[in-house]
């Protein structure tokens, strides 16, 4: 996911305005709202096991959301570096879909639109299925008005979450051949003017990361507190129309 529009070969999301937000679908929160069954509440017992396919760098913290609140969640996650080939995060999907069990049954797509312009819409539909509302994965953190008054306040702003901090070398830097090719790392982020972290939850060793990263970009640092309420919120609405 690209962090601007001009820039699509990033792992960051782009600008908000680089594609149309899908419309919420009935029942469906919008990003934002953090109404959804009380903390702790269990889903019937003879609700079965909803499969996820999920982006890998949501995984972690829909497991962690689903462990938690103990729902009957299998989470199946696709490769984060899929964000630098949008164009192939359909047929990934659909492929996990069609080995997840009936089609459309029990499922969901983890993903927000993420780069495929509408693909995943199209596919979820197709199937029968939900997917996670928003433009980019940073909209179920921080919600897409906050994504787009940072974008509004800096164009060159670059997103970081814990996860792309964690896997920065192998999500980003490998994938780009800035490993192989340190020269080129004014090609690819010379526009950018800030970086700012979305963060879910920011440790000590995070934070020292993160710093690193910025000092790579020469670069000031911004730190959003976002948790993950949101994605927690925007779930359990989804798992309620898979009951």
């Amino acid at each position: 996911m690209s962090n601007s529009a001009t820039e699509p070969t990033s792992t960051t999301a782009s600008s908000a305005s680089s594609a149309s937000d899908p419309a919420p679908r009935q029942g469906m929160p919008r990003i934002g709202d953090t109404s959804g069954p009380p903390e702790g509440q269990k889903y019937p017992t003879s609700w079965d096991s909803v499969e996820i396919v999920a982006c890998g760098a949501l995984a972690g913290h829909i497991r962690e959301i689903a462990a938690r609140r103990g729902w009957p969640v299998v989470v199946r996650p696709l490769p984060a570096a899929l964000h630098n080939r949008p164009e192939k995060i359909k047929a990934q999907v659909e492929r996990q879909l069609l080995n997840s069990g009936p089609r459309g049954s029990r499922a969901i797509v983890g993903y927000a639109d993420c780069g495929t312009y509408g693909a995943l819409d199209q596919l979820a539909t197709e199937a029968g299925v939900s997917r996670l509302p928003g433009l980019h994965c940073y909209d179920l953190y921080a919600g897409a008005q906050e994504i787009e008054h940072l974008f509004e306040q800096e164009p060159g702003t670059y997103l970081l979450t814990d996860y792309l901090i964690k896997s920065w070398e192998r999500s980003v830097i490998a994938p780009l051949g800035l490993d192989r090719y340190p020269e080129l790392w004014p090609d690819y982020f010379g526009h950018y003017r800030r970086l700012v972290w979305l963060a879910q939850e920011a440790t000590p060793d995070l934070e020292e990361q993160a710093a690193r990263i910025a000092r790579q970009f020469n670069l000031p640092l911004t730190c959003v507190p976002t948790g993950t309420n949101r994605l927690e919120a925007t779930l359990a609405v989804l798992l309620e129309e898979r009951s």
